[in-house]
C-alpha cells in the first residue's frame, strides 16, 4: 500500500510540474492536445477550427455586405402630440374594429379576453402590447355605420376608458350618424378613418376630402377606374393628409429588404414571385352573420349606395367581398398588399402591362369573384417581371420572392438572402469558400425571441405576411398601430405619409389592370404618357 501511494504521490508531483500554473501553453498547443484524444478530442478540433472558420467568414462577409442586422428606424420622424385629433369613424366591422383598437379605442369585450388569455398563456402578448401603445391623444366623435349593432359596438369602444396609463381625463360620448355625409360635414371632426366595403371608398374619400376632413382609408383605394382620378385631384387639391391602409409600410422586414435592394445584394432583378395562399371559410370571405342582423337593424339600400340594387341578402351584406357589386375581389383584397410591398421596396410603380386569369374552382357558393387567380405584370423599362397566384382552397405557404442575377431574397415577417451560385458580384467569395449558396449570406428576423402569440389561422396567415405586427426598439408592435399613428403624427406635422395618394394612386391602377385583364380575357396597358388603362 506505502509503495503504491509513494507511487501515486510521485506522479501527482510529476504532474503538477508538468503542467502546473507556471507553464504557459498557447492555442497551438491546446489544439495539439485535443487531437491527441481519441474520437471526442478528433471531433471536438474539427468542431473548434470549422467554428473559428465561421466566424471569421460571417465577420468577412458582414463587412462586405454593408448591412447592419439592427433595427430600421421608423419610416416617419416623431412629433409632439399636444393637440387632440378629433376622428370620426366610417364602417365598424371587423376592419373598423381593428382600426379603433389601434387609435387606442379597444372594446371592454375584447380587452377581458386576452386579458383571460394572457393568464392561462404566458406566450400570449396581446393585452401586454395593447397596454404599452402610446397616447396619440385623439378622441372619437362620430360613428357611422349602417348596421345598428356594429355602430352600438363602436360607441362601446370609444368610450372605453380601462386602458391603464391613458391620458385621457375624461371620455367624449360619440354621436351615432345614420348617413356618412352627416359625420363629415360635422364641426367637431376634424378626420376620418373609412373601413366600409370597397365600393364606397371612392366616394365617401372625396366626401371627406371636399370638406377639408383628413382621411385614412383601407385598400383599395377605389372601386372604379374612373373615381381613382377624381380621388386624387381632390386629395391634392384640398391638401388634407391621405393614408391609405396597407399597413405592411410599418414592416421591418420590408424596410430592411428596401436596403438591400439599395446596397446591390441582390443585383439586377429580373423575376418577383408572390402569392396569397388560404385555405379556410374566413379566409374566403364566407365570414359569420350576426344572429340579430336582419332588414330592421340594416340600411340595407345605404348599403347598396352606388351599387347595383339586389334585394336584401344577409349573405351579401357580410359576405360582400364575394361578389363584383361591392368588391374587387382577390384584386384588391391581397394582390393589392403583395404589389404595395413589392412597390414599398423597389418602387417599381404602375406596371406596362397586366395579363391575368382563374376561376372559381372551389367555392361554388353563389359568388362572382375567383377563387384562384394569376396575375402576370411586366416592367420592361426595369427588367422586370412579376408574377402574382392565389387560392382560397390550399394553404400551401410561399414567401415574396425577389430573383436577382447575384442573389435571391425571401421576404415574409422576416428576410433571407441567398447567393445565387452563378453570381458575379459573389463569384471570388463563393470560389474562395466564404460564401456557400446553399445558405444564407443575409438573414434578418426582426425582433423575434418568442413564439407568435396569434390564435387563429387567419392570424397566423397575416402574421407570415409581415401584416399583424412588427417591431420597435426589439419590442413587437400592431402594425395597424404604427400605421394609423403615422397618419396622425403627419395630420400634425404636415409631412407626407408613407402611403399617401401617390403611393394609392398606383395601387389602384395596378389592381385595376388585373381586374379588367381577368373580365376581358386578355392583357391590357397603361398608357403612362396619357395616364390610361388600354386594351
Amino acid at each position: 500500500m506505502g509503495m503504491k501511494d509513494d507511487k501515486n504521490k510521485n506522479t501527482d508531483k510529476g504532474d503538477q510540474k508538468a503542467i502546473g500554473p507556471k507553464v504557459k501553453m498557447d492555442r497551438r498547443d491546446v489544439l495539439k492536445g485535443i487531437a491527441t484524444l481519441p474520437i471526442f478530442g478528433a471531433f471536438a478540433y474539427s468542431y473548434y477550427k470549422r467554428r473559428s472558420h465561421e466566424h471569421l467568414l460571417k465577420s468577412n462577409l458582414r463587412r462586405g455586405i454593408g448591412l447592419s442586422y439592427d433595427a430600421p428606424a421608423p419610416a416617419y420622424p416623431s412629433v409632439a402630440r399636444d393637440n387632440q385629433i378629433r376622428l370620426g369613424i366610417i364602417g365598424c366591422g371587423i376592419r373598423g374594429t381593428q382600426l379603433l383598437r389601434a387609435a387606442g379605442f379597444a372594446h371592454p369585450a375584447w380587452m377581458e379576453e386576452v386579458k383571460a388569455n394572457a393568464a392561462v398563456n404566458r406566450h400570449d402578448k396581446r393585452y401586454e402590447e395593447y397596454l404599452a401603445q402610446e397616447d396619440l391623444n385623439v378622441v372619437i366623435t362620430g360613428v357611422c355605420d349602417v348596421f345598428d349593432v356594429h355602430a352600438g359596438t363602436a360607441m362601446e369602444a370609444a368610450v372605453n376608458s380601462q386602458k391603464e396609463g391613458s391620458s385621457r381625463s375624461s371620455v367624449t360620448q360619440p354621436k351615432r350618424y345614420r348617413h356618412y355625409q352627416e359625420l363629415i360635414a360635422a364641426d367637431d371632426v376634424d378626420a376620418v378613418i373609412i373601413a366600409t366595403p370597397d365600393h364606397w371608398h371612392g366616394p365617401m374619400t372625396i366626401e371627406a376630402a371636399r370638406h377639408g376632413k383628413h382621411v385614412y382609408v383601407e385598400k383599395p383605394l377605389t372601386w372604379t377606374v374612373e373615381e381613382t382620378y377624381e380621388v386624387r385631384k381632390v386629395i391634392k387639391d384640398s391638401g388634407v393628409i391621405f393614408q391609405l391602409g396597407h399597413q405592411g409600410r410599418q414592416t421591418e422586414s420590408y424596410i430592411k429588404a428596401r436596403e438591400a435592394v439599395e446596397a446591390g445584394l441582390l443585383g439586377n432583378v429580373s423575376l418577383i414571385e408572390v402569392c396569397t395562399n388560404r385555405n379556410d371559410p374566413n379566409g374566403a370571405w364566407v365570414y359569420p352573420i350576426h344572429p340579430d342582423a336582419n332588414p330592421n337593424t340594416i340600411d340595407w339600400k345605404q348599403f347598396i349606395g352606388p351599387a347595383p340594387w339586389h334585394d336584401f341578402s344577409l349573405e351579401r351584406f357580410f359576405r360582400w367581398r364575394c361578389w363584383w357589386d361591392y368588391s374587387t375581389g382577390l384584386n384588391g383584397d391581397l394582390l393589392t398588399h403583395e404589389y404595395d410591398a413589392v412597390n414599398q421596396i423597389m418602387k417599381v410603380g404602375i406596371p406596362h402591362s397586366a395579363m391575368s386569369s382563374g376561376g372559381i374552382y372551389f367555392y361554388k357558393d353563389g359568388r362572382t369573384v375567383p377563387d384562384t387567380l394569376q396575375v402576370a405584370y411586366e416592367f420592361p423599362k426595369k427588367d422586370l417581371t412579376m408574377l402574382y397566384s392565389a387560392t382560397l382552397s390550399s394553404g400551401k405557404y410561399r414567401p415574396k420572392l425577389f430573383m436577382g442575377h447575384d442573389a435571391c431574397m425571401e421576404v415574409s415577417d422576416r428576410l433571407v438572402v441567398t447567393a445565387e451560385e452563378q453570381s458575379t458580384r459573389y463569384k471570388n467569395k463563393i470560389i474562395s469558400g466564404e460564401i456557400d449558396p446553399r445558405y444564407p449570406i443575409y438573414n434578418y428576423t426582426p425582433g423575434k425571441k418568442d413564439v407568435d402569440a396569434v390564435t387563429s389561422a387567419t392570424e397566423q396567415y397575416f402574421a407570415s405576411r409581415g401584416l399583424l405586427y412588427s417591431y420597435r426598439d426589439g419590442k413587437r408592435v400592431d402594425t395597424t398601430y404604427l400605421h394609423i399613428a403615422e397618419w396622425l403624427d403627419c395630420i400634425r406635422s404636415g409631412q407626407q405619409p408613407s402611403c399617401d395618394i401617390d403611393q394609392a394612386f398606383e395601387e389602384a391602377m395596378t389592381a385595376h389592370m388585373a381586374t379588367i385583364s381577368y373580365h376581358e380575357k386578355r392583357m391590357v396597358f397603361w398608357d403612362e404618357d396619357k395616364e390610361l388603362i388600354t386594351l
